[in-house]
């Protein structure tokens, strides 16, 4: 990493339980260095605390930072954590574009399975979009799963159910609206946000600061009270969004008629809705 040339571009850690936290801030000097050229750091389930949150923070806003992709699902990284990485986002010598932590329970399945189980789907009886309008956000939706390995929600930054609360959605709320922010993609799925922590977060997405292109928000705990927030959220700033999951919530009929509206209305940016 630290050679003169450095051909690295993607390094995969995962996995590893014998790695430390002093482990990644070695990883984190090496990553300081001018000659790193390194864009894909990926940590899944490595026994990380939060210790290890400062160490990368630290990297991600040496100059220059090349780094686009950083996954630390399944460590116990926590809103502190949580909150250093967000404080490095707002950084102008960062450039991390995304960011998403999975339940440390769960573990990603392929993207051959998510297109199939994707494709055999059926439209349920009680969901509020027309048959018409379901199959056009359901392609939407097989596109967005189709690219999902290399381009969409695994291209990036991870920290999927890092035991994180409501409490981190304060600190990514301020990364979203900093004018410094990349930030595109955003994955929170498998912590529970609940609706207070959904709130806290739309005052992130509704500032026009916010660049965010795809929010991943299933298995959080959400109720149609969190569809109204973000309704009323991407009405405020309807340019960016396109992807926005909620899958596994307790949305409730009521609450997705407010969201498929705002897919049906070629003013607003938001083409994938998933529930």
């Amino acid at each position: 990493m630290t050679s003169n040339p450095s051909h690295l571009r993607e390094l995969d850690l995962s996995w590893n339980q014998s790695l430390t936290d002093a482990d990644i801030k070695l990883l984190s000097s090496a990553m300081m260095h001018p000659n790193c050229r390194l864009e894909t750091l990926r940590l899944w389930d490595c026994s990380l605390s939060e210790i290890s949150c400062g160490s990368l923070a630290s990297a991600l806003k040496s100059n220059p930072s090349h780094l686009r992709v950083l996954e630390l699902s399944k460590n116990q990284l926590k809103d502190p954590g949580v909150k250093l990485l967000c404080g490095a986002l707002q950084d102008p010598l960062c450039k991390l574009e995304t960011l998403r932590w999975l339940h440390s329970s769960q573990k990603p399945k392929p993207a051959s399975l998510l297109k199939g189980q994707q494709v055999e789907q059926k439209p349920p009886a009680e969901k509020v979009l027309s048959e018409r309008k379901w199959w056009r956000t359901m392609k939407l939706a097989k596109l967005h799963l189709s690219s999902r390995d290399g381009l969409s929600w695994s291209c990036g930054t991870r920290l999927r159910g890092c035991s994180l609360s409501e409490t981190s959605c304060d600190s990514v709320a301020s990364a979203l609206k900093s004018n410094l922010s990349h930030l595109r993609v955003l994955d929170l799925s498998f912590n529970t946000l609940q609706d207070s922590g959904v709130k806290r977060l739309c005052s992130g997405l509704e500032s026009p600061n916010c660049q965010l292109e795809r929010l991943r928000l299933d298995y959080c705990r959400l109720s149609e009270i969190s569809c109204g927030s973000l309704a009323s959220a991407l009405r405020s700033n309807p340019s960016h969004l396109r992807e926005l999951d909620l899958s596994q919530n307790q949305l409730q009929d009521s609450g997705v008629k407010l969201l498929s509206a705002l897919v049906e209305n070629p003013h607003y940016g938001l083409e994938t809705l998933r529930w």
